[in-house]
């Protein structure tokens, strides 16, 4: 059955979350890095922790297909 628009999926709206924020906070860390000169190992970190971040939404999208499969 179709769910009307009074009825949310949290886990959607959990991974919309996560992927904007760890967008969000990739861009920032660049743009804070490349005024404050951080060097590239210090920018490599951020990069990892963002790509941490959305490999976490990438597991969450999972387990959302998987739930709506069943």
């Amino acid at each position: 059955m179709a769910k009307g628009p009074q009825q949310s999926n949290p886990a959607g709206r959990r991974l919309a979350l996560v992927i904007a924020g760890t967008g969000l906070f990739w861009v920032l860390a660049n743009l804070i890095g490349s005024e404050y000169a951080w060097s590239n190992r210090t920018r490599a970190l951020f990069d990892l922790l963002a790509l941490a971040g959305f490999g976490a939404a990438f597991v969450i999208a999972i387990g959302l297909w998987r739930g709506r499969k069943d």
